[in-house]
């Protein structure tokens, strides 16, 4: 059963990404979605019109991306965040942020089989997601690594207003935006101090390339735009008439999401915060600033 299992994603896995990469090329000739109409006509958010916001019930379920939560907290996908089909999390991403089909296939599949589930036929809660080292890492961007906080839907609000007040540049509209080198400046940090202080620390290759792909959301989706990603992070609600920032007629390829998260990682440089995380370390007694 293994093997044929096994053998099975192999096939899914190459067939994913060969489309990907013709989806990539279609984006490249297609005429891109007109503003205003990048969320499908039929979804929840047609035209910027988002269903009601509803903060959580102690008793829901959540997890640690911001943007899962926002589609529970809307009520595009359930709002106690339980009982979630695969399928309807791979729709329901792909429709709201215009990730493309590969793209939202690919994940939602991942997480299938790291809770050993069937995407077809099984369901999910949220913070399932949150086994530690498989999604959820440690030098998270927006959490405390799990050593610190082992309920990863708690938002961390330093590091959030941290990210925000880092914002370097400006749109056409004379809007603050996060950028690339942002990105990659606070995710040395948060590594290097997290190295320092957690004494369960550990961060794979894999996870370094989720944490910076994650990231990468936060530009590509977002456009990086500060006034966005407030509501986005700090409350994890889709601003009254916001749209996905990505225009390309099939979405957000696999091929353009790993070439942005690749940019910022390249542009990670952990030894530059030495002199941080070794005072962190000396002077931290619960949790690392």
């Amino acid at each position: 059963m293994g093997f044929f299992s096994d053998l099975s994603n192999f096939f899914y896995d190459a067939g994913t990404v060969s489309w990907d990469v013709i989806l990539t090329l279609l984006n490249l000739v297609e005429r891109k979605r007109r503003i205003g109409n990048v969320t499908p006509e039929g979804y929840p958010g047609y035209g910027g019109h988002w269903p009601e916001f509803r903060p959580p019930q102690e008793t829901d379920s959540r997890c640690s991306c911001p943007g899962l939560n926002a589609l529970a907290n809307h009520g595009i996908i359930s709002r106690t965040g339980r009982g979630i089909s695969f399928v309807d999390l791979d729709r329901h991403v792909a429709g709201t942020y215009n990730i493309s089909s590969t793209l939202s296939s690919f994940v939602a599949h991942y997480a299938a089989r790291m809770l050993k589930r069937s995407f077809r036929n099984d369901t999910l809660d949220l913070g399932e997601l949150d086994v530690h080292n498989g999604i959820e890492h440690d030098a998270s961007l927006l959490r405390l690594d799990a050593a610190f906080e082992p309920n990863q839907s708690t938002k961390h609000v330093p590091y959030i207003e941290e990210l925000l007040a880092a914002a370097s540049s400006k749109d056409k509209h004379g809007n603050d935006v996060v950028i690339v080198k942002d990105l990659s400046k606070l995710l040395g940090k948060r590594r290097a101090v997290s190295r320092a202080v957690n004494k369960e620390f550990t961060l794979k290759t894999f996870h370094r390339l989720f944490g910076c792909a994650n990231a990468s959301l936060l530009l590509s989706t977002m456009g990086g735009r500060v006034e966005d990603l407030h509501s986005f992070l700090l409350h994890e609600q889709l601003p009254e008439g916001w749209e996905s920032r990505v225009r390309q007629s099939h979405g957000l390829t696999l091929v353009n999401f790993n070439k942005l998260a690749l940019k910022i990682e390249f542009g990670v440089r952990e030894k530059d915060w030495a002199q941080v995380a070794q005072e962190a370390a000396e002077h931290h007694d619960t949790v690392p600033v």
